[in-house]
């Protein structure tokens, strides 16, 4: 049977890809041979982990305070080799990481053909959100095929010249793992979120980690949660905080010590979807919690300038505030009091998937390789 070989690296990537590994699992007519990188280390076991996915081949190319393009040649360099010796028949590469543009540049090299997930999002902006919008660019230009998640992306790459043949439009499998992971309910390994959840009360969920706003904007951030804390006490602001020590320096001098402000680690992903399931509202500059709030009916609001997932933002779930302290205090403080404007956010229409995302991938994978024919593409009403 052919061999298909999801590469993957980092978190994010990590979740989206575990349902279709799943389903790539689940074929009949295809072999999964699932690579992973390393870029990431602890979080992307955890989040295998949780999908009980073991994979095949692990580069381990992690090192702390690695550069993008120590990423970049370490895993061209390890799959370079890999292919030398097991050469798949399409490899799979997902969204916009360093892993995901070696891992089609790798393939390419050797003439594998590209499966490219979350293809056509773009932001317009080269260097915001950096290096995301260049590496999944860069990914367009020699993918074989292109998953969309959404028609505006698919728009996206028809303007780019990509052949429509060669797109289709499956939904955002983040939905296929959220879906896969809520209703578990799995426990906090921190006893104060156990807490916190028996309590009842409202939280902010916020968490910050882009390198653009890495610096001064990163620490208006941190002023901004203590504001809103000592502005609302019956407020709980929890912060999963990224590992990254810039980020660390940046957002804890305002933060530590507040009595309603609890910052955690990182959680894994089973601990942060039920924490999403709980909180009251979400402050992020994430991509993917942009895509996962709208499906359980909470407002986002996104310090960023710009997004590359406007589809939210059109429906009404998502609002760009962008990184002024001022402003976050106010946008919070809006969602928090004025209930009509809270109501128009929390609402569960959500344009990124619809729980069936992997299926509609392996049906296109496998017309690829000449073994079926895709599925209808996904819309939403």
């Amino acid at each position: 049977m052919p061999v298909v070989m999801p590469i993957y690296g980092t978190r994010p990537e990590a979740i989206k890809m575990a349902p279709i590994v799943a389903a790539l699992q689940a074929s009949s007519s295809l072999d999964c041979f699932v690579t992973v990188t390393g870029q990431h280390r602890s979080m992307l076991d955890q989040v295998n982990g949780l999908f009980g996915i073991v994979p095949d081949h692990d580069l381990n190319i992690f090192e702390p305070g690695q550069s993008l393009n120590g990423i970049l040649t370490k895993t061209i360099d390890g799959l370079d080799k890999l292919f030398s010796v097991n050469k798949p028949d399409a490899v799979v590469v997902q969204g916009d990481t360093t892993t995901s543009t070696a891992g089609a540049i790798a393939a390419f090299y050797h003439g594998i053909p590209v499966v490219h997930v979350e293809a056509g999002l773009r932001s317009g902006d080269l260097f915001s959100p950096f290096p995301e919008e260049a590496n999944r660019k860069m990914t367009s230009q020699i993918a074989s095929l292109h998953l969309a998640p959404t028609s505006t992306s698919r728009d996206n790459l028809l303007a780019e010249n990509i052949p429509a043949a060669d797109i289709a439009v499956t939904g955002n499998s983040v939905i296929d793992a959220l879906f896969m992971t809520v209703d578990k309910n799995v426990p906090f390994t921190d006893p104060l979120l156990e807490e916190l959840a028996a309590a009842g009360g409202r939280i902010l969920l916020s968490t910050t980690h882009r390198r653009e706003n890495q610096g001064e904007a990163m620490r208006g951030i941190g002023k901004a949660l203590a504001r809103i804390a000592d502005a609302e006490p019956d407020l709980t602001v929890v912060v999963p905080l990224h590992r990254n020590p810039v980020v660390r320096e940046a957002v804890m001098p305002a933060i530590e010590g507040r009595p309603n402000i609890l910052v955690t680690e990182p959680l894994a992903y089973g601990e942060f979807t039920r924490m999403l399931s709980i909180s009251h509202l979400v402050l992020t500059d994430s991509g993917g919690v942009q895509e996962e709030a709208p499906s359980l009916g909470k407002p986002v609001l996104v310090m960023r300038e710009n997004t590359e997932r406007p589809e939210a933002v059109i429906a009404g779930t998502v609002k760009l505030i962008g990184t002024d302290e001022d402003r976050i205090v106010t946008e919070v403080t809006r969602l928090l009091h004025e209930q009509d404007y809270f109501d128009s956010m929390a609402n569960a229409v959500n344009p990124y998937g619809d729980g069936q995302a992997a299926e509609r991938t392996v049906a296109a994978i496998e017309q690829l390789l000449g073994l079926g024919t895709r599925t209808a593409d996904f819309t939403y009403a």
